[in-house]
């Protein structure tokens, strides 16, 4: 994980270091498919890094049961036995693999 204060350096590095050209960022909707508080914070974070990264091409990608599949296959795989924050930083991940999975397979990559 990277601090969001952290965010615009790591990702400069990365492309420079990467030759990253193209960014997933999951955008939070609500249920119902709507904007609500946190998904505009992503976004207006977002536009400024695109200004800042002119030549990265940013996809915003819809991650709203990702993170309720992730706790769901992470439950059922650990149980009562894991602790709750050896578990919520698995879910982050998981929630972020399925979201990259489900975009490839959007693209025909996967």
């Amino acid at each position: 994980m990277v601090p969001s204060t952290d965010l615009s350096g790591f990702l400069e590095r990365l492309v420079r270091e990467e030759g990253v050209s193209e960014i997933v960022v999951g955008v939070p909707r609500t249920l119902g498919g709507d904007f609500g508080f946190q998904a505009r914070k992503v976004l207006d974070r977002l536009d400024a890094l695109k200004n800042e990264l002119p030549g990265v091409r940013f996809v915003e990608w819809d991650e709203r049961l990702t993170t309720r599949m992730a706790v769901a296959g992470v439950k059922a795989r650990d149980g009562k036995k894991r602790k709750e924050t050896k578990r919520v930083g698995r879910v982050d991940h998981l929630a972020a693999a399925r979201m990259l999975q489900e975009y490839l397979e959007s693209r025909g990559d996967f």
